[in-house]
This record gives C-alpha cells, sequence and structure tokens, in this order.
C-alpha cells in the first residue's frame, strides 16, 4: 500500500515498501513558473534529513529541493533532463525528482498528509 506525505517546503514523497519517491507538488511548480533545467542526485547518494537534494531551475528562479527524509538515492529521473517541462505539467507524477531508500521511516511522522497540506496552502494564500 502507498501512503504519501507533504514537507513545508513544497515537496511531496510517495511511499512504497519503503522507497520513497520525491517530487515537488503542484503549488511549488506554479510559484516556480516555468521549468527549464533539473540538476538530480546521484544514484548510490546519501542524504540526510533536509539536505540539499537537487535544484530546479525556471525562468524566475533557482530553488533547492530538500530531501524530505535520511536515506539512499535509489535512482533520479534521469527524463528531466531532456524534458524539465514535465515538473510543470505533470508534478506529483512524471515529473518526480528521485527516489530514496528511507533510512529512518519514523522522520515521515513530520511530515503531513494530503489534508494537512491543503490547510497549509490555504494559509498562505
Amino acid at each position: 500500500m502507498s501512503e504519501i506525505k507533504f514537507s513545508e517546503d513544497h515537496e511531496w514523497i510517495l511511499i512504497e515498501d519503503g522507497i520513497g519517491t520525491v517530487g515537488i507538488t503542484d503549488y511549488a511548480q506554479e510559484q516556480l513558473g516555468d521549468v527549464v533545467f533539473v540538476e538530480l542526485p546521484e544514484a548510490g547518494k546519501t542524504l540526510a534529513k533536509g539536505d540539499e537534494a537537487a535544484v530546479v531551475e525556471s525562468v524566475k528562479a533557482a530553488s533547492e529541493l530538500y530531501a524530505p527524509v535520511s536515506g539512499e538515492v535509489t535512482e533520479a529521473n534521469d527524463a528531466l533532463a531532456e524534458d524539465p517541462a514535465q515538473v510543470n505539467s505533470d508534478p506529483q507524477g512524471g515529473g518526480w525528482f528521485f527516489k530514496i531508500k528511507i533510512a529512518e521511516p519514523t522522520e515521515l511522522d513530520g511530515l503531513m498528509d494530503e489534508a494537512a497540506y491543503k490547510t497549509y496552502v490555504e494559509g498562505l494564500g
């Protein structure tokens, strides 16, 4: 069974069998504007929660994506190198950034579920 969680930095993590797929939310891609370049972590890289994991550049700004949990990167979405616009068109699908083997499952407890994240974003208005 899969579960999705969200960070206050507008990242999502879809958890399936101890592996988390990480990307940015629709709200984040709207704030960024048209994404033109994505720098991804390499497979095998170990990240601590809060470490800079990736960089996303848009026509407006460059922004860091932080690891929502600790673990080892198992895969990066190399398709984003060819088509970074997927981050805008499908942020919670084909626009995912990387997959991470979750080292500390308890870190997920500090993240929000979908309802809590929606309330959080509404409060930013």
